[in-house]
């Protein structure tokens, strides 16, 4: 019997390796349940099926049994739901799951994924900076930016223009970017959210820095913290 597409045949999805890619490489690719385009799994949002049928955002793709994947894009998402391509969609890839369990999803699934995908962020920022990776407050960001120890910058979405600008350019000459009109990241959370995600008070900008990284790690902290933003951003139609 044909597999149906993103369904789970092991704890993962099984797929044929790439033809000219090491194996390796093709099982880091999803296909996208609504585009049908593949996509590395970083960049998509992984839907799980519960053992009650229930079908859920699970972006840190860790939930056990089977699961879909979709780009992050609440639009089209919601298109979708609008003209019923995720229902087929949904029916076509978990098709065969638990016996006797009705498949279901909830009607607010757009906004789900986006408050999931925005408590995947506060986590991985969390865990950043109880790692040591993450700077706060302006003036030590400013100073660590100017010798070039910030990888990746990042504001509040209420934070003013001049405190962006200041720190901007204080990381384009660490980065030896100057000119280039490089700025940080603006997040789409506030500085209320990020206080209460690192536990902090007033939590308007924050710096990343890999130098405590291990060189053993897939992934630096900017590397981990920059999927998770870009993800966010993608779906809520955010991203620069």
């Amino acid at each position: 019997m044909r597999t149906p597409p993103n369904e789970r045949l092991t704890s993962d999805i099984a797929e044929r390796p790439t033809r000219g890619k090491p194996d390796n490489a093709s099982r880091s690719e999803r296909r996208c349940l609504l585009s049908g385009e593949s996509r590395p799994r970083e960049e998509l949002v992984r839907l799980a099926l519960s053992p009650t049928g229930d079908v859920l955002p699970d972006p840190g793709a860790k939930a056990p049994g089977r699961g879909a994947w979709i780009a992050p894009d609440r639009s089209a998402l919601e298109a979708a739901v609008a003209d019923g391509h995720l229902k087929r969609a949904l029916m076509r890839a978990f098709k065969g799951g638990p016996e006797g369990v009705t498949l279901s999803w909830p009607e607010d699934l757009p906004q789900r994924i986006e408050d999931a995908l925005a408590r995947n962020l506060c986590d991985r920022l969390g865990l950043e900076l109880r790692g040591g990776n993450v700077v706060l407050g302006s003036a030590r960001i400013e100073e660590q930016a100017r010798t070039g120890r910030i990888a990746l910058l990042l504001h509040a979405s209420d934070s003013s223009e001049d405190g962006r600008k200041r720190l901007d350019q204080a990381w384009r000459v660490g980065m030896e970017r100057e000119g280039s009109g490089a700025r940080g990241t603006v997040l789409p959370l506030d500085r209320a959210a990020l206080s209460v995600a690192l536990g902090r008070d007033n939590v308007v900008h924050l710096g990343v820095s890999d130098a405590k990284g291990s060189l053993a790690s897939t992934a630096n902290a900017s590397e981990r913290i920059g999927r998770a933003v870009s993800r966010l951003s993608r779906f809520t139609g955010s991203d620069p």
